[in-house]
């Protein structure tokens, strides 16, 4: 019995070494499966490949970026109906919320600052000058019938009393319809941004109307982590999303110490838009990112990934609305994009994608002195429904002056000069 089972064991450990010895002589000797196939195939081939190879077929919708709905380059127009007062830096108007078409009608809403001085950092700022772009500010709506002529139609939410959250500003707002009603949720500063973290839990006004009025609920419906979590000062650009019957709210927060901070992105979900919030266990969910950006896609959802993080000017996508993989890689995104996403409050499991949407550019003449930021409408292919073949190009085509304006700072430039001068005095 005993030299039988030595047998079998002795047999087992044949086979497993033939194999490995197999496994070895494929790694070993590739070039016995012929070259690569010259016109590229749309299927991963049956062949041993390297990682690279490998990834474009694993890791995307599609070998080649044109062939991928998650990927699409962006256009940009100005939007017309707004005055940003010569743009000397007491009006700014930044981070809007979604579109919504409502009654034959696009509606947005976006921070709106109207100031005596530009911002003037935390140590300068009092209760009329502001600290910061979004401080001092309130929420602001417009509308439009072709998503680029506008009308703006005044005041949403005012910033409230002291000390209900927001006193001190509210802003970065994003916009739920949910069962015949409307919801603006936004962060609400109860001190000036830059004297600490930014403490900003997120708020709620509800209407039953886009035009309001908005009754404000008057409490912290996602608070700050706890002391010594990711987001303990803050919780950025709340982001309503309909999923699974419940209502998804992803978020932004700031962590680490400055100037080293670290932007991730996180969810809260609810079976109303009141609350209670929960956050998931698993945050943070996306890695990079400077502000939060989502649509439902087929089944799942899909992210734009913007600034800041290792995986910044990326799409990402979740089929299970958790766990973010990126889909594709491009360039030149939208700062704070908020589109237009037909099916965002529609429980959808076979999400369309977009192709507008808003978003700002900061500091819009470049003078830091008067500084302010503007709405600007973008254009993309991330849609199921439209192909645009200039959308799917691979590469933004910049003329010279572009790149001589990220040109070295004085800085740099005396770096480079002293070693130079050491390497010629050898």
């Amino acid at each position: 019995m005993k030299l039988k089972l030595l047998a079998i064991v002795g047999a087992l450990m044949l086979v497993a070494c033939q194999q490995s010895a197999k496994e070895t002589a494929i790694i070993e000797q590739p070039e016995n499966q012929g070259g690569f196939p010259f016109v590229l195939p749309d299927e991963k081939p049956n062949r041993q490949m390297s990682a690279a190879m490998e990834r474009i077929y694993t890791d995307y919708a599609a070998p080649q970026p044109q062939n991928n709905e998650l990927f699409s380059q962006f256009k940009y127009t100005e939007m017309k109906g707004f005055d940003y007062n010569d743009y000397d830096g007491t009006i700014s108007r930044r981070d809007p919320s979604k579109v919504l078409l409502h009654n034959g009608k696009y509606y947005i809403w976006y921070t709106y600052r109207n100031t005596p001085t530009p911002p003037q950092g935390a140590k300068k700022c009092n209760d009329t000058i502001p600290s910061s772009d979004w401080d001092l500010a309130d929420i602001w709506y417009a509308t439009s019938t072709d998503g680029f002529n506008w009308e703006e139609q005044g005041v949403a939410v005012k910033r409230p009393e002291k000390p209900t959250v927001g006193w001190r500003s509210v802003t970065t707002t994003d916009i739920l319809e949910w069962e015949g009603k409307f919801y603006l949720y936004y962060q609400g500063f109860m001190e000036a941004s830059g004297k600490r973290g930014d403490d900003c839990p997120v708020a709620v006004s509800y209407a039953d109307s886009p035009e309001g009025p908005w009754t404000p609920y008057n409490k912290i419906v996602i608070p700050n982590g706890a002391e010594g979590e990711w987001d303990q000062y803050s919780i950025h650009d709340p982001y309503p999303l309909v999923h699974d019957g419940k209502v998804y709210i992803y978020y932004k927060s700031d962590f680490g110490e400055r100037p080293d901070l670290v932007r991730m992105q996180g969810l809260a979900i609810a079976d109303n838009p009141l609350g209670p919030f929960k956050k998931h266990p698993l945050n943070p969910l996306i890695t990079s990112g400077h502000e939060t950006s989502l649509f439902p896609f087929k089944e799942g959802v899909a992210a734009l990934v913007y600034k800041d993080g290792p995986e910044h000017n990326t799409i990402q996508y979740a089929k299970d609305w958790v766990n973010f993989e990126i889909a594709s890689i491009t360039e030149l995104m939208p700062y704070a994009a908020a589109p237009y996403v037909p099916d965002a409050f529609t429980n959808t499991t076979d999400g369309r994608g977009i192709t507008w949407g808003t978003a700002h550019f900061i500091n819009a003449t470049g003078d830091w002195s008067k500084f302010c930021s503007k709405l600007v409408r973008f254009d993309c292919d991330l849609s199921r429904d439209v192909h645009d073949p200039e959308m799917k190009e691979h590469r933004v085509k910049h003329k010279p002056d572009v790149y001589y304006r990220q040109g070295l700072s004085k800085a740099q430039k005396e770096r480079i000069a002293k070693q130079n001068e050491a390497l010629t005095k050898q």
